[in-house]
């Protein structure tokens, strides 16, 4: 289940909606998927706790189009789903100090 201010069944969000934003992000800190840091900020009363390199083999990032769950490290190398090709977004990677810890 993606949790959060979801617009479509492809996980995109009220703020990130465009073609290529279909992935949710597990949160070390509560274990929910969230298609982004803002609404997990709108949705839970706890601060964001990243996820620790030496977790990066946990499969915590969710491909909207095909649900398959990629683990940290195959996402950070990958600028598509391993299994249906679906392309992300490759802004995305602006974003990864706010969920992945070095």
């Amino acid at each position: 289940m993606i949790c959060g201010r979801t617009v479509d069944d492809e996980t995109r969000c009220i703020h990130y909606h465009t073609k290529e934003d279909i992935i949710a992000i597990k949160f070390a800190c509560c274990n929910r998927y969230y298609p982004c840091y803002k609404c997990h900020a709108e949705c839970e009363d706890h601060p964001v706790i990243r996820w620790k390199s030496d977790a990066f083999s946990e499969k915590a990032i969710m491909c909207g189009v095909c649900s398959t769950e990629h683990t940290i490290h195959e996402y950070l190398k990958a600028s598509h789903c391993k299994t249906c090709g679906a392309q992300f977004n490759e802004g995305c990677r602006h974003h990864h100090h706010l969920y992945f810890a070095k």
